[in-house]
Parts: C-alpha cells; sequence; structure tokens
C-alpha cells in the first residue's frame, strides 16, 4: 500500500515526537486511525468524549469504539465537501461557536474551570469550536446537497408503517390548540419614575467607580437569563435584538460608557458594550421592571370578566375581542390564537402545544379544559416577564395516544422519510469505506463497528 506524501509527512513527523516524548518517559500523542490522507490522533478521541460528557450526551457501546468511527466518518463527508464546492456563512458559525462556549462556561462555573476541563486555554478552546462548527456546516451541506430530497408515495409510507412493530411506534402526547385575550394592567407614572431614577443611580455608581456594572446586575438586574453572568448576553446580531435595545447596544463604542436609559416591551435597560466582533456584539445590561399594584391587576381582571361576559352572551365573538380588544401583539392579528415557537419543538411554528410547551401559568388553567371552553380570567406572567390578565379558549385538544397513520399521517410520513434518508447516507457510506485507504492501530481494531470495511 502506497502513502501519499501527506501522510507520509504525518508520520514521520508523529514519529520524531512520539521519539522525543519517549526519551522523556511522556507520551505526547499517537494516531489510532488513518482514513484517506488524514490521522485521527488519540487527542482528538478524548476531546470528542470530554464534549459528550460536557453536553450530557450518552454513548450506546464502548466510547473508544464509537468516537473514532464518527470522527472517520466526518472526515468522509469532509472529503466529499472539498469535491462538492460547499460554502459555509462564517456568522452562522460566529454565533453557535459563542452560543455554545457561553453553555460551557455555564455548566461549568467559569472560563478557568473550562480552561481546566479542557485542557487548553479560551481561545483555543474557541478555536476548536470554530473548526467544529465549520465541519458541521460543511457535513450539513453534503447531506442537504445528496439526501435531503426524499419523496415518498402514500403506499410507501403506509408500507412502512405496517412494517414498525406496535410497541415501537411513539408515543403522541397531549396537544391543544389556544385562543387568549390579554388586558394589560395601568401602570402608575410614579412606579416608572422609580424605576428610571433607580437605574440614573447605577450609572453613577459605575461612573464613580463605587460600583461595577456586574455587581450591580449581579445584584439587582431582573433579567434571569444575564443576571447571574453579571448582566453579560451572548454575542448577538442586531435582528436577535428588539429594535430599541439594538438601536441603542449598536451605537456604543467605547467600553467604559453606561447608555441612556432604554424601554423596551421588557421593561427599562442600561447597556454597556463589551466586545464588537463584525456584525455581531456582547453587551452588559440591567434591567428594571416597574411593579404592577394589586389595585390595577384587579382593574385589569374587572375588564377581561366583562369582555368574557359578552362573550358569553353572544354580543361579540372570542375572535372579535381578541382582534379588537386584546393587548397581545403576538397573538391579535390572528384571532387570539397562539403560535408554537419553541425552536426544538417538532410542533415549531403551528398552533398544537405540548402541555409543557405552554406558559407555565396558561398551562395550569388549560389542562383539563374542554373544546370551546372559555376560562375565567387569571393573572399571568407573560414572555416578555410582565403580569398582565388573562383568559383563554381551547379550540382543538388531541389526547395522547400511540402513533396511526389516520391521525398522525404527518409524523409517520417525517418517520419514513428520515428513514429512507438515513439508508441511502449508510449506502453512500458504504460504498466510500471500501474505496478509501483506511488504517487502524492495532489496539483500536477489536470493535464491533456500525459499518463493515473499517478494517481492510
Amino acid at each position: 500500500m502506497k502513502f501519499s506524501a501527506k501522510i507520509l509527512l504525518s508520520l514521520i513527523a508523529f514519529t520524531f515526537l512520539a521519539n522525543s516524548a519517549i526519551s522523556q518517559n511522556n507520551i505526547i500523542d499517537e494516531i489510532v486511525w488513518v482514513v484517506g490522507d488524514e490521522a485521527i490522533l488519540k487527542s482528538e478521541v478524548e476531546e470528542y468524549r470530554k464534549e459528550i460528557q460536557m453536553q450530557n450526551q450518552r454513548i450506546d457501546g464502548d466510547p473508544y469504539c464509537f468516537i473514532p468511527e464518527q470522527l472517520a466518518i466526518n472526515k468522509l463527508f469532509l472529503d466529499q465537501a472539498k469535491l462538492d464546492s460547499i460554502e459555509i456563512n462564517e456568522s452562522n458559525v460566529n454565533r453557535m461557536l459563542e452560543y455554545q462556549l457561553n453553555e460551557y462556561i455555564s455548566a461549568v462555573g467559569s472560563s478557568e474551570r473550562l480552561e481546566e476541563y479542557f485542557g487548553k486555554s479560551i481561545r483555543n478552546i474557541r478555536e476548536d469550536l470554530r473548526t467544529q462548527f465549520r465541519e458541521q456546516q460543511l457535513i450539513q451541506g453534503v447531506q442537504q446537497k445528496h439526501f435531503q430530497n426524499v419523496s415518498l408515495t402514500p403506499s410507501e409510507i403506509r408500507k412502512f408503517y405496517n412494517a414498525i412493530p406496535q410497541d415501537s411506534l411513539p408515543f403522541i402526547p397531549t396537544t391543544m390548540e389556544l385562543q387568549v385575550i390579554t388586558v394589560e394592567p395601568e401602570i402608575p407614572l410614579a412606579e416608572t419614575d422609580a424605576v428610571k431614577n433607580r437605574l440614573r443611580e447605577f450609572t453613577e455608581q459605575i461612573n464613580s467607580g463605587e460600583r461595577s456594572f456586574s455587581t450591580l446586575a449581579l445584584l439587582y438586574s431582573e433579567d434571569p437569563g444575564s443576571a447571574q453572568k453579571g448582566g453579560e448576553m451572548d454575542f448577538q446580531t442586531r435582528a436577535q435584538l428588539v429594535p430599541e435595545f439594538a438601536s441603542v447596544a449598536f451605537s456604543l463604542n467605547d467600553p467604559t460608557r453606561i447608555s441612556n436609559i432604554v424601554e423596551t416591551e421588557y421593561g427599562f435597560h442600561i447597556i454597556q458594550l463589551v466586545e464588537r466582533r463584525g456584525d455581531m456584539g456582547k453587551f452588559r445590561h440591567i434591567l428594571l421592571k416597574p411593579k404592577v399594584p394589586q389595585v390595577q391587576l384587579d382593574t385589569a381582571i374587572v375588564r377581561l370578566d366583562s369582555i368574557r361576559n359578552g362573550i358569553v352572551n353572544k354580543k361579540l365573538t372570542f375572535d372579535e375581542a381578541a382582534t379588537f380588544l386584546s393587548a397581545d401583539k403576538d397573538t391579535r392579528n390572528n384571532r387570539g390564537i397562539m403560535v408554537n415557537n419553541h425552536p426544538n419543538s417538532q410542533n415549531a411554528g403551528t398552533p398544537r402545544f405540548l402541555l409543557s410547551e405552554l406558559n407555565q401559568d396558561i398551562a395550569r388553567v388549560a389542562g383539563e379544559m374542554k373544546v370551546g371552553e372559555l376560562s375565567a380570567p387569571f393573572v399571568m406572567l407573560n414572555d416578555k416577564g410582565k403580569q398582565v390578565a388573562a383568559m383563554v379558549k381551547i379550540t382543538n385538544r388531541n389526547e395522547g395516544h400511540t402513533a396511526n397513520i389516520s391521525n398522525d399521517y404527518q409524523i409517520i410520513k417525517q418517520m419514513a422519510e428520515n428513514a429512507r434518508r438515513q439508508e441511502l447516507i449508510d449506502d453512500w457510506l458504504q460504498k466510500k469505506i471500501e474505496t478509501i485507504y483506511v488504517r487502524i492501530d492495532s489496539n483500536w481494531k477489536g470493535c464491533d463497528f456500525k459499518y463493515k470495511g473499517w478494517v481492510k
């Protein structure tokens, strides 16, 4: 078997390093697999294992069998990406790596602990994540180009369904569709002024050096997502922020300056620039929300109860009340119909919700309601963190059941297409394995690999 020049250079360099290390009784690394022109190092396997542990993912079987095979599969896709000239969206890569890095830091508690866990600097961790996400985009690009367009006929979908053992069919949890009407309580001007004055005091304390922005955010900010991190947010583009916040935040260019007070639908903020990186920015902020007096909440409940009586007495419909009287701008242009915005939900973008995907206050009220039933007014904390009076109506309810082709055709269709797509990927990988050079260290061969032909 002839080695390419790239492999020979890698092996020569590795031999030199290994011999130097052995002479000092300290083995630096070792090549465990070679796939085509690419070497897989033991350190890569260990790095992958740590990332899987960090993300609380499970591996079926021996990780020292699964991980190197997965890395080898990735290299086959990356080789194809070169042939296909797959392009990468670098701003997406930057956004994903910053999000993942922040998730890692939150999981272990600090940047220093993360460096200790991976045995490298934050700078190197960031660059490794950048490489990882770039490779993920390339792999996804290959899969989309070659395997995305899977189309099955209804008879093929039914055949797939009939072949699935009944105990292997997924259980479909109860879902429901709802309409909502809200009334926002009036906040007294004195409450708003008190919040603004407090933010001005914070600004003076920061500018005088009496206290740091991070300390004040940790103690007083009412944004649960950033307060524990000293008010620091993840890297964001302008489009990811509400317009009022983005306009002020992206006008900042001096990290030592504090913005003027900004009002958004979440409350009142002061903002500090941390870092700008291209079209993305990292900011700190302190959020304070005016308190709603109980008397104002009671007034909002009375107002909503009056609307409810009008609906019950058929003076107006729920659709009309939601359109013309509701304060919820996200639903009033859609007759009050709520839309599932959970990005990881299979119901995302539809009016269907699992009970666990609903606002907690709504879920407590809607859990036992029947189709067509109208709730009594109640107080809820909306997704902007504001207390409002609310009333919901159940328009559809699908009780939990084992998936069947009559009621869950789209789910069965997706399962069938995913299965067919995986078959095509498996066939493609098997052919690639048969035609590419693979060498596995003798200590790493004793595995029951998913794909045949790795051991030549």
